[in-house]
């Protein structure tokens, strides 16, 4: 299953039927007068949140979707039956915003949360309406009136408490694999992950949150580098930000962990700046593997310069990984999910 995480639809609500302008012809009702009835409400576009969906890959296939139309309206008072309400089904966490105008129609960010995205039409009025004591044979009926048409942007942001962020083949898919039943592809060179990840980290006492790797974040994503802020946006309602730095040899001389920080969170104030008020828990991975700036404790000095605790671990060996999960559920199990438009 491809991970499609953003599409573009045209969704057109189903137009009312015509109202009836007939007239009553029945034996032994002389002068019958106006029968004719109201044309039915067309069927709306409605979207709604699933939680057993995690893709939008759908809608890459099929772009446009029509509602029915209502009936018209018939003679002896017959109204004409309402179109069905044409129901779409999108994961829990998509963004809903008019393609013409960029404002926000919906945010379906809770299971079966509903949406109307296209209102039907309304039908119009069969002349039985229309009857006066001055008019008792009235030829005048309404038309239906159109149902909403328009296109619409629809962007999945996962609903994870924490997101992991750092430069490509620092170990935030070891990380992950390692704390949770993720599997994501592992390898020794950069951008290994091309989709988001999601798994469940479950402490004890039985408590557990939602983790996510977001993958090709390097210098100029914001501006659309490496991956570029194709999944930036999967951050945006995280409680907290886990940053994975390394300081090993094989991530090369110019690289340094406080700078590699800097640019990474640098990218995130430029791709939305209220990101920088998102918690962050900053560890150093791959101990195993030594450091090339320094010793340990001079790297954790550096980073407390600037107000930062930097924890360390080994995703790989496991060493120092509980202490970093734990330090993460301090953070989220008092800061609310945000709710960005």
């Amino acid at each position: 299953m491809q991970f499609i995480d953003e599409a573009t639809i045209h969704v057109k609500a189903g137009d009312g039927g015509d109202g009836s302008a007939a007239m009553r012809r029945e034996d032994n009702v002389p002068r019958g007068g106006p029968s004719g009835g109201d044309g039915g409400d067309g069927g709306s576009v409605i979207l709604v949140a699933d939680i057993q969906l995690g893709t939008l890959l759908d809608f890459r296939y099929k772009r446009h979707y029509k509602a029915p139309r209502g009936e018209n309206g018939r003679n002896k008072d017959q109204y004409g039956a309402a179109g069905e309400d044409l129901v779409l089904r999108v994961p829990v966490g998509t963004v809903v915003t008019d393609e013409a105008t960029g404002d926000l129609v919906a945010d379906l960010d809770t299971d079966g949360v509903r949406a109307v995205v296209a209102q039907g039409g309304k039908g119009g009025k069969g002349n039985i309406h229309f009857k006066t004591p001055w008019n008792q044979a009235p030829r005048t009926a309404e038309p239906g009136t159109p149902g909403e048409q328009r296109a619409l942007r629809l962007e999945l942001k996962l609903l994870a408490d924490v997101g992991l962020l750092g430069f490509p083949n620092v170990g935030k898919s070891t990380f992950i694999a390692s704390v949770s039943r993720a599997r994501p592809k592992i390898a020794d060179y950069p951008f290994t992950t091309l989709v988001p990840n999601l798994g469940v980290v479950r402490l004890s006492d039985e408590r557990s949150f939602v983790i996510a790797d977001i993958p090709g974040l390097i210098e100029g994503a914001a501006e659309g580098a490496g991956l570029g802020h194709q999944f930036l946006r999967h951050v945006e309602r995280c409680r907290a930000l886990l940053h994975i730095v390394e300081d090993t040899f094989t991530a090369g001389p110019e690289r340094a962990p406080l700078a590699d920080l800097d640019v990474i969170n640098g990218e995130l104030t430029r791709y939305a700046p209220e990101l920088a008020d998102t918690p962050q828990v900053v560890v150093l991975n791959k101990l195993d593997a030594g450091t090339q700036h320094g010793t340990v404790e001079e790297l954790k000095a550096q980073f407390a310069e600037r107000g930062i605790e930097l924890l360390t671990m080994s995703a790989a060996t496991g060493e120092g990984v509980q202490e970093v999960l734990e330090a993460l559920w301090r953070v989220i199990s008092v800061k609310p999910r945000s709710r960005p438009a």
